[in-house]
């Protein structure tokens, strides 16, 4: 019984800290994709979904940056 103790917990452990670790990039990559969602939604003139790549996003707001402002 004691080998198995020696052994077992901490098996248990890593597998307990494996899932949670999953779990949580799981639910971080659901949440980044709906933040992201939501702000092309916003972008969007006609109001539909337009998927809009990453490197699209960064190109528009280093544009958007560089832009003069007139005041």
């Amino acid at each position: 019984m004691d080998a198995i103790q020696q052994v077992g917990f901490p098996v248990l452990g890593i597998i307990a800290a494996a899932a949670v670790t999953f779990y949580v990039v799981s639910f971080s990559e659901i949440r980044e994709k709906s933040f992201r969602e939501f702000e092309d939604a916003e972008e969007s003139e006609s109001g539909g979904f337009k998927y809009v790549s990453s490197r699209e996003r960064r190109a528009r707001r280093k544009a958007d940056k560089q832009k003069p402002n007139k005041s």
